[in-house]
C-alpha cells in the first residue's frame, strides 16, 4: 500500500499521556497536530478543554483516555469520565477494558461495560475506541474481547495503552482483524516510533496509529519522496 505523508498524518493520534506533561507541552502537541494535520491529539481527560480551545477550527479531534492506563475502575466511573470528557470537548474516547473480569471469564461484564461506554459515545456523537492491552492477554482472550466488540460495534478496537509491558505487534493486529474483519477499525498503539513499523501496520489493515513520534514518522516519509 502506498501512503502519502498527508494520508499518514491523517491516521495518527498524536499522543501526550505522561503524568508530568506541562501545559506548554500540550500547547506544542496541538500546534504540531494542526500543522501536520494529525487525526487527533490523544490526552488524559484533564487538558481536554485546553486542547479543544486551541484546536478550534483545525479539524483535528481531541481524544480522551478513559480508565487509563489500567482499566481498574468501575463501569460507572468509566461512563462518568467519558461523559465529562465529551462535555469538555472530547471528540473521541479511548477506554481500557477491565482485564481482571476478562481473565475471570466474565464476558457479560465486558459486554456491559462496552455497551454502556459505546452508548454514551454514540449518543454524544463521539468516536469510541476499546483498548485491549494485548500484552497481558492470551490469544483466546484477545479473540473473546474482539468477538464482543464485533457484537457491540465500537468504532475501533485498539492494541495497547503504551504503558503496559508491551505495545502493538503485527501478530496481534492480524489476530484482531481475523475476528472483526472490516466490521470495525483497528488502532495500533505502543512503541510505534519507526516509519517501517508504521507502514507495516497500515499494510496489515490498521487505520489509526497512536504514537508520540508522529512528527518524526511524517518527516521520514516526506524525506523519501
Amino acid at each position: 500500500m502506498t501512503v502519502t505523508p498527508e494520508q499518514l498524518a491523517g491516521m495518527i493520534d498524536h499522543t501526550q499521556l505522561k503524568a508530568d506533561a506541562t501545559k506548554e507541552q500540550f500547547t506544542k502537541l496541538c500546534d504540531e497536530a494542526r500543522e501536520y494535520g494529525f487525526a487527533m491529539v490523544a490526552i488524559n481527560p484533564y487538558p481536554v478543554a485546553q486542547c479543544k480551545k486551541q484546536l478550534e477550527g483545525s479539524g483535528v479531534h481531541v481524544g480522551a483516555a478513559i480508565g487509563f492506563p489500567l482499566g481498574q475502575v468501575t463501569i460507572e466511573d468509566k461512563v462518568a469520565e467519558s461523559q465529562r470528557a465529551i462535555a469538555n470537548g472530547a471528540d473521541e474516547i479511548d477506554y481500557v477494558i477491565n482485564i481482571t473480569e476478562l481473565k475471570a471469564g466474565n464476558l457479560s461484564y465486558l459486554e456491559d461495560e462496552m455497551r454502556q461506554i459505546v452508548g454514551v459515545c454514540r449518543e454524544q456523537g463521539a468516536l469510541s475506541k476499546v483498548i485491549f492491552e494485548n500484552c497481558y492477554l492470551t490469544d483466546d482472550e484477545k479473540r473473546q474481547a474482539a468477538t464482543i466488540a464485533k457484537k457491540v460495534r465500537p468504532d475501533f478496537i485498539k492494541t495497547s495503552t503504551g504503558f503496559g509491558s508491551g505495545g502493538a505487534t503485527l501478530e496481534d493486529v492480524k489476530l484482531m482483524k481475523s475476528v472483526v474483519g472490516d466490521a470495525l477499525q483497528v488502532k495500533a498503539a505502543g512503541g510505534i516510533r519507526e516509519l517501517e513499523d508504521a507502514l507495516a501496520f497500515i499494510d496489515a489493515g490498521v487505520t489509526r496509529l497512536g504514537t508520540s513520534a508522529g512528527v518524526k514518522l511524517v518527516d521520514a516519509l516526506r524525506a523519501q519522496i
